[in-house]
């Protein structure tokens, strides 16, 4: 039987239990926070105050703070790209009265997903800091421009990319969280913890559907991880870019300023790896292929190597000037 069989009929297995798995990780959508509960509300009589408020303390906020929040949520805003990549992927039936179990899977947690931007671009649009025009700009060519992750339509390696992914914007929007506090505004604090807190539910489900596909895959999901992390994880603002700009370093440079203000470093990088590791077990899986018995020593070496890279990695400590933040903006 093909690899490719092989991993359909795994996702078949697994299917089963999608429905307890959506119970236990995904909120119902008449309970879950919606982005309304944490902006001034339009219909209110203190709305004019409310935005004043966000307005007035904005301007505690940083450049390179800006920067980052707005990176963020574009990557966000980004999810209709996701969604699609998540729908083609193999034993995902997403066709009418036929779509299983992983399909309800998809579009609910791209429900769940789809709120996080939407409450950053009413924040942003509010706040009075930033070009929201250059933003939506670089958000349609983020979502027309496409993008590849390296994982084709594998579930294996997709749900490898999910459960590092979603510990990675965690960790983003928690310290964007307490930069945020720290700097006296707390609603915006809140916000973005709660996006955070729902970025680890998602990470904790994606984790357990890897652990899953170990139990009876074991040598083939080895491999996938092995893979995914000598291709290196993309992130999903990989392709990120400015207005008039086809070949954009927009990414480096946002990647620079998480880095310069401690949001995402590569040290974070090594520390998500180190914690998939753990948390799947790799040193304990018995039962392997003898080329998977080698990615598992390639993976167990690998956290070592990559915090000797991260050492002379040299972050430029200028901010870049995007065109989403204006200085004159930030006083």
């Amino acid at each position: 039987m093909s690899l490719k069989n092989v991993r359909l009929e795994v996702m078949q297995f697994l299917e089963k239990d999608v429905a307890s798995l959506m119970e236990k990780y995904l909120i119902p959508i008449d309970k879950i926070w919606q982005p309304t509960d944490f902006l001034p509300n339009s219909e209110g009589d203190r709305f004019f105050e409310e935005v004043k408020e966000i307005r007035e303390l904005s301007k505690e906020l940083p450049y390179d703070f800006w920067v980052v929040l707005v990176g963020d949520m574009i990557t966000e805003e980004a999810l209709p790209t996701y969604e699609s990549w998540l729908m083609d992927v193999e034993g995902v039936n997403q066709v009418g009265e036929e779509q299983n179990g992983w399909a309800k899977w998809v579009r609910q947690w791209t429900g769940e997903e789809n709120r996080h931007g939407d409450v950053l671009n009413k924040y942003l649009y509010l706040s009075g800091r930033v070009n929201m025009r250059e933003i939506e700009i670089t958000t349609q060519h983020l979502i027309a421009d496409g993008f590849d992750i390296g994982t084709d339509r594998d579930p294996y390696k997709n749900f490898v990319y999910t459960s590092f992914q979603e510990l990675a914007t965690y960790i983003s929007h928690n310290r964007v969280a307490k930069i945020a506090t720290q700097n006296g505004n707390k609603q915006l604090g809140k916000m973005c913890k709660i996006i955070a807190g729902d970025e680890m539910r998602h990470h904790h489900a994606y984790s357990e559907f890897v652990e899953r596909i170990f139990k009876v895959d074991p040598s083939q999901m080895m491999m996938a991880f092995h893979d995914m992390m000598k291709l290196k994880i993309t992130m999903p603002a990989h392709f990120l870019r400015e207005s008039g700009n086809k070949i954009s370093t927009a990414f480096e440079e946002f990647s620079n300023t998480a880095q310069r203000i401690g949001v995402y470093t590569s040290h974070d990088y090594v520390e998500i790896l180190e914690k998939l590791i753990t948390r799947w077990e790799i040193d304990k899986i018995s039962g392997l292929t003898d080329e998977a018995e080698k990615a598992r020593d390639y993976l167990m070496k690998l956290p070592a190597r990559m915090y000797r890279l991260s050492e002379r990695i040299k972050i430029p400590e200028n901010s870049y000037q995007f065109k989403w933040v204006e200085p004159a903006l930030i006083r």
